[in-house]
């Protein structure tokens, strides 16, 4: 196998990690809309665990991206 095929290959699979990160923010947020219905009053106080959640699977899937680039242009 070339060089250059497997570099693409590599960086393909690297950017699984995207998904992934985009399926975890989709679950936080419905997981916190879905709390926030049940109970109104309760939902305030989990603000900053959804913003922290969301932040902590945002900067995953942007270092996935980030090693697929390396892998690209890099390796």
């Amino acid at each position: 196998m070339e060089l250059e095929a497997a570099k693409m290959i590599g960086a393909g699979i690297a950017c699984f990690g995207m998904a992934g990160a985009a399926i975890g923010v989709g679950m936080i947020f419905s997981n916190f809309l879905g709390g926030a219905l049940r109970n109104p009053s309760a939902a305030q106080g989990q603000f900053s665990n959804l913003m922290l959640g969301a932040a902590l699977a945002e900067a995953l899937g942007i270092f996935s991206f980030l090693v697929a680039l390396l892998l690209l242009f890099v390796v």
